[in-house]
């Protein structure tokens, strides 16, 4: 080749990349929306991608820096997304005009074992595995559980007693919290009786923690989103082929068992054995069920066990909050004669309000993600710029994290402030621990009772109480995809002090 030929394509490859790089990182300017100016390739993550500031502390920086406008932009490395602030917008987005904006960004795009699970599956297809799910959750269905659920918290809290005694103990919650978290998913959507307590090392927990440990993965999570096809070439994995395996016999060798012994359990696994085969209507194989079941086991132990921590930690750190909702829980007790109902633990107003205020400060994810599937206007972004159209694979951004500690939307966002959800203080454009609109969470009663049942029992039985490893206030973890506290979560528990007013029969 000539030396002449070279230096053109060197040259035409510079610009080329130049184009590329700056070209994307030039969009909102273009559109004059008001971000900030990114960084060539990382974009505005730097901060999160240096460790210098967790995700969504990373996210809200920026968010902060724009208190009067609509929406704002912010490069995902060097894919522009628009991020929703005010709650007419987000209404309009989520809700009003769902059928424009009712996708996820799909990232597990290259892992066999959850590609296809009912958040990254797209349009229609959604809609239908929605509908076959949605019944799993019900009212009904949930009630008829519930005495499984107490029988694991009854197991959590005959341990705490037990092993902590009058003096007390301190704990690494996400271990005490994470086996109750994954003795309910077990029993409830597995059919699987499991105690963890009695039985720490057994198989399906262990995998189950090693399979949850995916989230804490920024790097690979990051790699997965924004670089497919490169995973795909090297065949990168978020779970190993013990996970994997194990966790599909399982599901293969359960919905066997039942088939030959007809058994029949009120779970997401037997109504989607009743889906298979479907000559109408949306049918299901067991690669599905396998996946959707094995998406419930993530979400049921990784997500509500944090959820769970965050939970007992806000509780324990806030004394004058813990004798209150106790005070409620013994008048539970009292009107049941000591068996908690499924309505009576329901119909908690305070329990409600302690709950609703610790997925505030710390939801579940940091943001939620929509993609763009049909052409929409969006209002100007500043009252003297122009609207936006959002054309198909627009990703746009609902930061709950920051909406969450935004001081127009709470006063005093930082404290831990139940009654601002007795006293109808909320806006729910404002409030998505569990997500919005018709893609919210559809297990959000089931973790819902599954929490309350927790707090109810703990409280019951123990006290909890900050020890010298408790950070306070909590520091979030520069690592984590998801919200995480840096060094864990550690409490000290004891055998409660106070008589409760009924004893605990077993």
């Amino acid at each position: 080749m000539e030396l002449s030929t070279l230096i053109l394509i060197t040259i035409t490859a510079c610009i080329y990349l130049y184009y590329l790089i700056f070209g994307k990182l030039s969009h909102f300017k273009r559109l004059k929306i008001p971000h900030v100016r990114p960084i060539p390739l990382l974009g505005n993550l730097a901060p999160f991608i240096f460790r210098r500031m967790s995700l969504p502390e990373n996210l809200q920086k920026v968010y902060n820096q724009f208190p009067h406008v609509k929406y704002f932009g912010f490069y995902d490395f060097m894919a522009p997304v628009y991020v929703m602030r005010d709650p007419e917008v987000i209404t309009t987005v989520a809700i009003k005009n769902f059928d424009n904006f009712c996708d996820h960004v799909d990232i597990f795009k290259n892992e066999p074992l959850i590609n296809g699970n009912l958040f990254s599956i797209k349009g229609d297809h959604w809609r239908e595995i929605r509908k076959l799910l949605s019944p799993t959750f019900s009212s009904g269905k949930i009630k008829i559980m519930f005495q499984m659920m107490c029988e694991c918290a009854e197991n959590l809290t005959d341990f705490l007693v037990n092993d902590s005694g009058n003096i007390g103990k301190t704990y690494n919650l996400r271990d005490v919290l994470g086996r109750y978290g994954n003795d309910v998913v077990a029993t409830c959507a597995f059919g699987i009786s499991v105690n963890s307590f009695k039985h720490p090392n057994n198989e399906f927990l262990l995998l189950a923690k090693e399979a949850s440990m995916f989230s804490n993965n920024s790097l690979k999570l990051l790699i997965n989103k924004h670089f497919p096809l490169f995973v795909g070439l090297l065949g990168l994995k978020l779970f190993s082929a013990r996970v994997r395996n194990f966790f599909r016999e399982i599901i293969i060798d359960t919905v066997k068992t039942r088939d030959e012994q007809k058994i029949i359990r009120p779970d997401m696994l037997h109504l989607m054995m009743e889906q298979r085969d479907k000559t109408d209507g949306v049918s299901i194989d067991i690669d599905q069920i396998t996946t959707h079941s094995f998406v419930f086991l993530i979400a049921g132990y990784d997500s509500t066990t944090t959820a769970m921590c965050f939970l007992a930690h806000n509780i324990g750190i806030n004394f004058d909050i813990q004798n209150k909702l106790r005070a409620e829980i013994d008048d539970v007790l009292i009107r049941t004669n000591g068996k908690p109902t499924y309505e009576a633990i329901s119909q908690m107003k305070y329990l409600d309000a302690v709950i609703n205020e610790s997925l505030r400060l710390y939801p579940l994810a940091p943001l939620l993600s929509r993609v763009c599937v049909k052409d929409f206007e969006l209002p100007p972004a500043t009252p003297d710029g122009e609207p936006i159209t959002l054309k198909p694979g627009d990703h746009i951004w609902l930061p709950s994290y920051a909406l969450h500690r935004d001081p127009k939307n709470y006063p005093h966002p930082n404290k831990f402030d139940p009654n601002r959800f007795l006293n109808d203080e909320v806006e729910n454009s404002l409030y998505m621990p569990f997500g919005i609109g018709p893609r919210s969470c559809i297990a959000k009663r089931f973790s819902m009772i599954k929490l309350k049942i927790m707090t109810f029992y703990l409280l019951w039985r123990c006290d909890l109480e900050p020890d010298t490893k408790t950070k306070i206030p909590m520091v979030l973890s520069k690592k984590s995809y998801v919200i995480r506290p840096e060094g864990g979560f550690w409490l000290k528990l004891r055998a409660r002090k106070s008589k409760a007013p009924v004893t605990l029969i077993d």
